[in-house]
């Protein structure tokens, strides 16, 4: 990930392993790496929300959100994500992350989830998903819950398409574009 906007491309790719496989978090889309052979997997932009966050949306007091609390519950949350176990269960027991949760299903599934992570003034909201859950309503319950938890800080990520759509809905601004490329 580029923490600069003038990265020399022939430097960065001189510091990271370039093999098939390899991705690049272009920060501010000031590369071109496709002479390289990287593709550009997507685009998307950088949000941000105001610690404040205003007055709760509609859409967050119909969902039932909490934070999960154990390995089976994490469990549950990966399955419905649908990339499976991609979180070690020791984050749990981080006090700077909110794996977040909806239990939506009348089965008490996992309709919608979201994972956020302080990293100093800010909170991380990252992997928004919807199972069974309109998306406005996730993405006013995660930023719900996660301001609660970290009561006054900034929410912050990025998101493309109908998820960047619901963000701003959520009271989200944009701030910036980000591109990912990936080495076919």
């Amino acid at each position: 990930m580029t923490l600069h906007r003038s990265v020399p491309t022939d430097e960065l790719l001189a510091r990271i392993d370039t093999s098939a496989g390899c991705s690049v978090k272009d920060s501010f889309t000031s590369l071109d790496l496709s002479g390289h052979g990287f593709q550009v997997l997507f685009d998307a932009e950088w949000i941000h929300r105001p610690g404040d966050g205003g007055e709760p949306r509609p859409a967050a007091a119909a969902l039932g959100w909490r934070v999960v609390e154990g390995v089976d519950e994490l469990e549950a949350w990966a399955t419905a994500h649908g990339d499976g176990p991609v979180f070690r269960p020791e984050l749990l027991d981080d006090p700077r992350v909110a794996v977040v949760f909806l239990p939506g299903d009348a089965d008490g599934g996992v309709a919608a989830g979201g994972v956020g992570n302080r990293s100093g003034d800010v909170v991380g909201l990252s992997n928004v998903f919807a199972v069974s859950a309109e998306p406005d309503a996730v993405w006013a319950g995660a930023s719900a819950v996660l301001s609660a938890r970290f009561p006054g800080l900034p929410l912050v990520g990025y998101q493309r398409g109908a998820g960047l759509a619901a963000a701003h809905r959520a009271g989200f601004s944009s701030v910036g574009a980000l591109r990912v490329w990936l080495k076919a």
